[in-house]
């Protein structure tokens, strides 16, 4: 009769059988089952740059599982070629950290890399780009792979004062484009011949640049005025389109994910806006307490998240409602913030 009703119903036989003993299993099944999907959910990296760690962070119940060590001032961070090692760059450190984006564990460091601010891999993945902030030079790698014994070789170290600050790369892999914070430029390196193109004068203090999805629009944030420049940068030489009110401290960018609209977070007003690039205007303002700076947008495409930078934060916003639903306590002046599972960046 116990075969019977296990082909039947197994889980019902061996409850009759065993009694509790069934329901207390399945019990601890489904608990299991939880904390493994829990754990198997791609962890959010929040950069805590005067800490010189990383807040990693489970996108499901939002606790912080532990802080992981970096070199010094950890800004900034990106996704291997690979899409599974993250590599988060420190810039007095002068290291990078290459990290399993999938559960947050610490693979390699790469050290004698001349302070690292900034970086960005050419989509060809032939080139890998860095920002030497206090240094005043761009530096342009070749890219030999997360697992070779040496993933960079320089090529070119071009000279950049005054404080290159964010770089942005073409989709056709063939100029890379750097603001240069302190002296109010913008300049464009040909990649294939490491060979400046242009240098052109912009507003006050420019930080984050991000490029339209067909390379020909610009946009500068200004984090001394309160403007987003637009600048056509499809011929020889650039032409200022608009500049666009924001907010005070224009600073960084991140898209909305529909091929569109870019966010960029001004960092003295405490406010998010969003931009339609086809119009280039304003569309939408969002609240962000904190001194906002970073931004990546969780897969539900409604779920912003923005580093808090002088409240020690992760912020969560939903952009439906324009409210702040969550906020995270993590370490010092958190900076760069990004998830394995996010929306698009398109």
């Amino acid at each position: 009769m116990l075969a019977l009703d296990c082909a039947r119903d197994p889980i019902t036989a061996l409850t009759r059988r065993y009694r509790g003993g069934a329901r207390r299993w399945l019990a601890g099944a489904a608990l299991l089952g939880t904390a493994l999907l829990t754990q198997a959910a791609p962890p959010i990296f929040v950069l805590n740059s005067q800490d010189a760690d990383i807040s990693i962070i489970d996108p499901v119940t939002f606790a912080v599982l532990r802080r992981l060590p970096t070199g010094k001032e950890p800004h900034h961070l990106y996704l291997a070629p690979d899409e599974k090692t993250l590599i988060v760059a420190s810039a007095t450190g002068n290291t990078l950290s290459f990290i399993d984006a999938a559960d947050g564990k610490l693979l390699r460091t790469v050290r004698d890399i001349a302070d690292p601010y900034h970086l960005r891999f050419s989509p060809d993945m032939k080139w890998f780009v860095t920002a030497a902030n206090r240094l005043n030079h761009v530096d342009i790698y070749r890219w030999h792979g997360a697992g070779a014994e040496q993933p960079f070789t320089l090529v070119k170290r071009i000279e950049a004062p005054k404080t290159p600050s964010h770089l942005n790369i073409d989709s056709k892999s063939s100029v890379v484009y750097a603001s240069l914070q302190d002296s109010d430029e913008l300049l464009a390196i040909d990649l294939a011949t490491q060979v400046p193109r242009w240098k052109i004068k912009v507003g006050k203090m420019p930080a984050d640049i991000y490029l339209t999805a067909d390379d020909r629009t610009l946009l500068v944030g200004l984090t001394g005025d309160r403007f987003v420049e637009a600048w056509d940068v499809s011929g020889a030489q650039p032409r200022l389109i608009k500049r666009i009110e924001t907010g005070a401290g224009a600073h960084a960018f991140r898209a909305r994910g529909d091929k569109r609209h870019v966010f960029v977070s001004n960092r003295v007003a405490n406010t998010i806006s969003l931009i339609d690039t086809q119009t280039l205007a304003v569309v939408a303002e969002y609240p962000a307490p904190g001194g906002p700076d970073c931004m990546e947008m969780m897969p539900d495409n409604r779920t912003l998240m923005v580093s808090s930078r002088w409240a020690r934060k992760l912020s969560f916003i939903d952009i439906e409602k324009k409210q702040v639903v969550r906020q995270v306590p993590v370490g010092r002046s958190p900076h760069g913030v990004w998830t394995l599972d996010h929306a698009p960046r398109l």
